[in-house]
């Protein structure tokens, strides 16, 4: 088992199985921590796919294709409901 104060300041890609539940229970779930969480994410893909000396296409095409899934998904209801309804 790791050192509980080194387990907490892990990603999640680093904790072992065995250690994934002290790591849940040593996170931050407050508001101000949750929203760390989400601008340490965004800057992590930022400088990973967007700031780049050789930008290119895979990141801005991976922003667009999450928009047409949360797009799709939120209107999918409707069109499933547009599906099943007889036009005659």
């Amino acid at each position: 088992m790791a050192n509980k104060s080194v387990l907490a300041e892990q990603r999640l890609l680093d904790v072992k199985l065995g250690d994934l539940p002290q790591w849940f229970a040593k996170a931050n779930y407050s508001p101000k921590g949750v929203l760390g969480a989400f601008q340490r994410g965004y800057q992590r893909y930022f400088n990973k796919y967007i700031n780049v000396r050789r930008g290119g296409l895979p990141g801005i095409s991976m922003i667009l294709t999450a928009y047409v899934v949360a797009s799709y998904y939120f209107v999918y209801d409707n069109t499933k409901h547009d599906m099943w309804r007889k036009h005659h």
